[in-house]
């Protein structure tokens, strides 16, 4: 088996079809929209993701990866596909499985032998059940009698870090019903584990849970970590030492402690309001789940709640300058980022915005055409009340606070990742809100 289809080229569909085709198989990605699969085939992709862009181009020119808008083309020579298309939350919570059954219906509509459908879009459980119920409805119509396996490969990736990630993953989680699908899916990922094997095999409907208790855990940590940083704020105590302190923690772990404006992207807020409705649709409520939305919810107005601290509740007329956009570094991604939820809430309290992110401005632009957008942080701080670290990206760290003070009007930083230090920005002359300390 050397040759795979990958329905969906979102994210997901492809980082896996370009990191697949970089271990030598050979990857149709399918994509329903015309433009996108122009583009890339020209090699021009839509996502920003490091690495991604010279991954395709390079698997393109080797002739290792193609896109394509029919599936028919996709599943010609291919006996595994995956599916990697969105399930965006419904009004209710709940994860919209439209276009995962929408493939499954297509694929029953035209396949003609033997194949392995891979779920590995986020879905919830009982998603296989539905989707090889779909699939079999399709074939009986046709009256065709045909062999087929469903399978659960959910993806771990960090936006960021994604090629990374796949290319050497901590380990690949394979739910399968048989040892024919899970053979096949052990073959295709066998050349990610030659320095040892990190396959952890188990059933499709504890591979679906998988993913969304992974997800949970992680918001649960920073949830927490944020719930911390308010009491520390009412005690007088620091939440970055209380950090490093339960950080260093073996049974603990200093990943996902960092106290900040609310965790945001594709996957966090969706999966876990998936999980939530999940548990109600059992009757099993997630108490600690939703607790851990609450949280998150309440932090999103966290810069907003500081700012107006730092101008006594009144910015209207005020600049504030906003360095970041997206809801990480080294991603376009505003999907749920925290910048959002601020600008929304500075607009309409009359303030001016000024901002600059290295790379999700133009996603921006198409929900606020009406703020400045600006070439550079420096730029955007210029003339400004106050600046706003939303997104932690790299070239934030080092900042040259003298030039950056005789730019600005005003003399307020609020640090919304606590990377900066009190006191040099004390000597500086600035006044320092960060997230955890009260000063």
């Amino acid at each position: 088996m050397n040759k795979i289809a990958i329905i969906g080229s979102g994210y997901v569909g492809l980082v896996s079809g370009a990191c697949f085709a970089e271990i030598g198989t050979h990857v149709t990605l399918v994509d329903i929209r015309e433009q996108i699969v122009q583009n890339l085939n020209n090699g021009e992709i839509h996502i920003f993701e490091p690495g991604l862009a010279e991954l395709v181009r390079k698997n393109l020119a080797d002739n290792r990866l193609c896109f394509t808008t029919s599936i028919n083309d996709a599943m010609a020579s291919a006996d595994v596909i995956f599916s990697a298309v969105g399930t965006p939350s419904d009004k209710d919570g709940s994860a919209d499985l439209g276009q995962v059954l929408g493939v499954a219906k297509q694929i029953g509509q035209i396949a003609t032998k033997y194949f392995l459908l891979v779920t590995k879009s986020t879905v919830p459980v009982g998603t296989a059940h539905k989707i090889r119920q779909t699939v079999q409805a399709e074939l009986d119509k046709r009256g065709l009698s045909l062999e087929f396996d469903v399978a659960s490969n959910p993806e771990f990736l960090k936006e960021g870090a994604a090629i990374k990630d796949f290319l050497s993953p901590d380990r690949v989680v394979i739910g399968a019903d048989n040892d024919k699908a899970r053979n096949l899916l052990e073959r295709l990922y066998k050349p990610f584990m030659l320095n040892g094997e990190r396959f952890i095999f188990m059933d499709v409907a504890s591979a679906e849970m998988t993913k969304y208790a992974a997800n949970a855990m992680l918001a649960t940590r920073i949830s927490f970590m944020n719930e911390v940083a308010a009491l520390c704020e009412k005690v007088g105590a620091d939440v970055e030492l209380v950090r490093r302190g339960i950080g260093a923690d073996a049974r603990i772990g200093n990943k996902f402690l960092y106290a900040g404006a609310g965790y945001g992207g594709s996957c966090f807020p969706k999966d876990v309001k998936a999980l939530i409705h999940t548990g109600n649709e059992y009757n099993c409520p997630m108490t600690l789940v939703q607790a851990v939305e609450n949280v998150n919810e309440n932090q999103k107005n966290i810069l907003f709640n500081k700012l107006m601290l730092a101008f006594n509740g009144n910015v209207k007329g005020k600049t504030i300058a906003l360095w970041g956009l997206a809801f990480k570094p080294d991603t376009d991604d505003i999907r749920e980022a925290p910048a959002l939820n601020l600008i929304q809430k500075l607009l309409l309290e009359g303030a001016i915005i000024n901002v600059f992110d290295p790379v999700a401005m133009d996603n921006t632009k198409a929900i606020f055409p009406q703020i400045n957008y600006n070439s550079g942080m420096y730029e955007a701080a210029k003339g400004a009340d106050a600046v706003v670290l939303v997104t932690e990206w790299r070239q934030f760290r080092l900042v040259d606070w003298n030039s950056l003070k005789s730019s600005m009007k005003g003399k307020t930083i609020v640090d919304g990742r606590n990377i900066y230090s009190q006191e040099e920005l004390s000597n500086a002359g600035f006044d320092y809100f960060r997230i955890g300390k009260v000063y």
